[in-house]
């Protein structure tokens, strides 16, 4: 299916400088960087003064209880006693108090610096623990509309084009980002829109032609005086009519089965199988391909028509591109994986790993891009994996060493 062009911007009326001329500067506007900025700034401020004003107290019990259990208790015959210090009682001399003392000193402060170094460090692991707590409720608290445009960017991906965030709050980045995006949702709708319009349109100014083509033809061919050349004649532009007519249907569903699937139902993919063998009977049949497997419930949400349609193009593609003699088509459908599956293997005509790719491309076939044939119009795979695209699903083809393909759709359960 050819891309949609990218709409042409819409012209803007005289003296109109655009959306942004109504906006506040960005260097008055509230901004992400500065709200968080202020919010952590805030935050590590606090938290720094409370830890100052622990340490502060911590310190203050410390060197208030340093000093309490040194005292003198015999000061006219040098007699001196401590429970902190023992070492005073030794003392004969004035100088040897006055040493021992400040050793003892010494010794009570660096006691009271470690107990406090110890303490501040609990503190402070404490606190960083609440501060990062505190940071990352606020953070989420903050960047909380990210999560609301994710999840309606989500259901936007689901084929919803009509929902927009509408997001309130300040004229920050993200506001500005949602606002972006729903304009840009506006846009697609009206793009997918036109283009849901173009193809109702031309459904039907290409199908109405095309089936007074055929009346008419049918018509003709009935008149029992019809010459032989004219019957002739008749048959063959009955056969390219219905074969414009089959490119029609194909390309039309090509082009709805690219869209995702918005009114889902349960369809059991044994069931797509089985009816899509039996339409494909007669002609397995005329070509001698033996058709066989087993299909097993695997029930998924989506469209049964389009659903059906994968079987049946993959189904016509194994029969029509087998060997000539002792052919045969393997259809299998199930679970596995926790997902539901449809497989198609046949036997055929050897296919170079190289080529795959391409015969899911419109119009291609194995080593060639002509759509002359009667064995289709090159569409076939392409529907196939838009249609599984369209209900979540993929489609993958691997040559077999024996000749012919394997082709495996898989889709989602319900």
């Amino acid at each position: 299916m050819p891309e949609t062009p990218p709409l042409a911007p819409e012209a803007s009326p005289p003296g109109w400088a655009g959306p942004d001329s109504f906006k506040v500067p960005s260097t008055m506007r509230p901004t992400i960087r500065m709200r968080l900025t202020l919010l952590y700034g805030g935050m590590f401020l606090i938290a720094g003064v409370v830890l100052l004003t622990i340490i502060y107290m911590l310190a203050a019990e410390a060197l208030r209880n340093t000093g309490s259990g040194l005292r003198i208790t015999d000061g006219y015959g040098l007699r001196f006693s401590s429970d902190v210090c023992p070492a005073v009682g030794q003392a004969q001399t004035v100088s040897q108090f006055n040493s021992i003392v400040e050793s003892c000193l010494d010794t009570q402060r660096n006691a009271a610096l470690t107990a406090l170094l110890h303490r501040s460090l609990v503190a402070l692991v404490g606190l960083a623990v609440i501060a990062f707590a505190f940071g990352y409720a606020m953070a989420a608290r903050v960047l909380s509309p990210l999560g609301y445009i994710t999840r309606t960017a989500r259901r936007v991906a689901g084929a919803d084009l009509s929902r927009r965030i509408e997001l309130d709050g300040p004229d920050d980045e993200l506001k500005e980002l949602a606002d972006t995006f729903d304009e840009m949702l506006e846009r697609l709708e009206r793009a997918f829109t036109a283009q849901q319009r173009f193809v109702g349109n031309a459904s039907h100014e290409l199908r109405t032609p095309l089936a007074i083509n055929r009346t008419l033809l049918e018509v003709h061919l009935s008149d029992p005086g019809v010459t032989v050349e004219l019957q002739q004649l008749g048959r063959t532009l009955l056969a390219t009519n219905e074969r414009s007519e089959k490119l029609v249907e194909g390309l039309l569903l090509l082009a709805r089965s690219d869209n995702q699937i918005v009114e889902r139902k349960p369809v059991d993919l044994a069931e797509v199988a089985s009816q899509a063998i039996d339409q494909a009977r007669s002609e397995a049949d005329g070509k001698k391909v033996e058709i066989r497997g087993e299909c097993r419930e695997a029930v998924v949400a989506g469209n049964g028509v389009l659903l059906e349609r994968i079987a049946l193009n993959l189904l016509q593609n194994a029969i029509r591109y087998n060997v000539p003699e002792g052919g045969w088509v393997q259809v299998d459908s199930g679970i596995q994986h926790g997902q539901a599956f449809l497989s198609v293997v046949n036997t055929g005509p050897l296919v170079p790993a190289y080529e795959i790719d391409n015969l899911f491309e419109p119009f291609r076939r194995l080593r060639t891009e002509r759509t002359g044939s009667d064995k289709g119009v090159g569409l076939g795979l392409s529907i196939t994996r838009s249609v599984a695209r369209a209900h979540g699903g993929t489609v993958i083809a691997l040559p077999r060493l024996e000749g012919g393909l394997d082709v495996r759709c898989t889709l989602p359960i319900q």
